[in-house]
C-alpha cells in the first residue's frame, strides 16, 4: 500500500514539486521602497535660476554672517574663526587642516546618507519632494552661490557666536528649529538639520576652527541642492504623488 502511494505520488509529479517548493525561500516583505532616480531633461538642467531670489538669499546670508562675526568678536572670545576653548589642545596651524579634512569627510558621509535614505525610506522621499520646488528656482551658478553664502552665514552665527556663548546642545536645537519648512515634513527637516548641525558644532568645538564646518556645510548644501534640482524620484506610490502635487 505504501509503495503504491509513493509511486502515485511520484507519477503525478507531486514529489519534485514539493521539493522545489520547500527549496524556495519564503517571501519576505522588503523594506526597500522600490524607487529610483531619473535625471531631468537637459533644458530643465540648464535653465536660468530666479536671480531676484538668489539676490535676496545672498543679502540675507551675508547679513547673518556679518552679524555673527561681529557678535562672536565681542562676546565669544574675540576671534570669530576660532573656538576660545577647543577640545584639542593643539597649535592652530595643526587644527585648521584637520578641521578641513574632517569637514570634507563629514560632508561626504552626509551626502551618501542622503542618497541612501531617499532611496529607502518614505519620509526621506517626501522630504525630497517638498524641497524640490525651492531647489528648482536656482540655476547651477546660483546653487553654489547660495551654498557658499549659507554656509558662511550660518556657521559664523550658529557656530562661531552661539556655540561658545550658549553651548553646543542649545545652539543645535535652535539651529534645527529654525530650519522648519511648510508641509508634512516640517519636523523631519528640522530634526535632520539639527543632527547635521550637531555634527558641525562638534567639529567646531573639537578642532577649534570654523573652517571645517564651513567647508562641510557648503559641500552638503551645494551637492544636495544640485541633486534636488536635477533628479526626480521614479516609482513613487499614490501617497508620494499627492505629496508631490501639494509641494508644487
Amino acid at each position: 500500500m505504501g509503495r503504491e502511494l509513493t509511486r502515485g505520488f511520484l507519477r503525478n509529479g507531486l514529489g519534485p514539486r514539493l521539493l522545489r517548493d520547500q527549496a524556495k525561500p519564503r517571501a519576505r516583505r522588503s523594506r526597500k521602497s522600490g524607487v529610483s532616480f531619473a535625471l531631468r531633461s537637459a533644458p530643465a538642467l540648464a535653465a536660468d535660476g530666479d536671480r531676484s531670489l538668489a539676490r535676496l538669499v545672498t543679502i540675507a546670508y551675508g547679513t547673518l554672517g556679518a552679524v555673527g562675526a561681529v557678535l562672536a568678536y565681542f562676546f565669544a572670545g574675540g576671534r570669530p574663526l576660532e573656538h576660545p576653548r577647543p577640545w584639542l589642545d593643539w597649535p592652530l596651524l595643526a587644527r585648521m587642516p584637520l578641521s578641513i579634512a574632517l569637514g570634507v569627510a563629514f560632508a561626504f558621509a552626509i551626502v551618501l546618507l542622503t542618497r541612501f535614505t531617499v532611496l529607502r525610506y518614505r519620509w526621506a522621499q517626501r522630504l525630497h519632494l517638498e524641497l524640490q520646488p525651492v531647489a528648482r528656482r536656482f540655476g547651477p551658478k546660483e546653487i553654489w552661490l547660495v551654498a557658499v553664502l549659507s554656509s558662511l552665514g550660518e556657521e559664523l552665527f550658529f557656530r562661531s557666536f552661539l556655540v561658545p556663548t550658549i553651548g553646543l546642545v542649545v545652539s543645535t536645537l535652535l539651529f534645527g528649529f529654525l530650519h522648519q519648512v511648510r508641509g508634512p515634513s516640517r519636523w523631519v527637516w528640522a530634526a535632520w538639520a539639527g543632527a547635521v548641525g550637531l555634527g558641525l558644532g562638534a567639529l567646531f568645538v573639537a578642532t577649534g576652527s570654523v573652517l571645517g564646518p564651513v567647508v562641510a556645510h557648503a559641500l552638503i548644501n551645494g551637492t544636495n541642492l544640485g541633486f534636488l534640482k536635477t533628479h526626480d524620484i521614479v516609482g513613487r506610490d499614490d501617497e508620494l504623488e499627492r505629496a508631490d502635487v501639494s509641494a508644487t
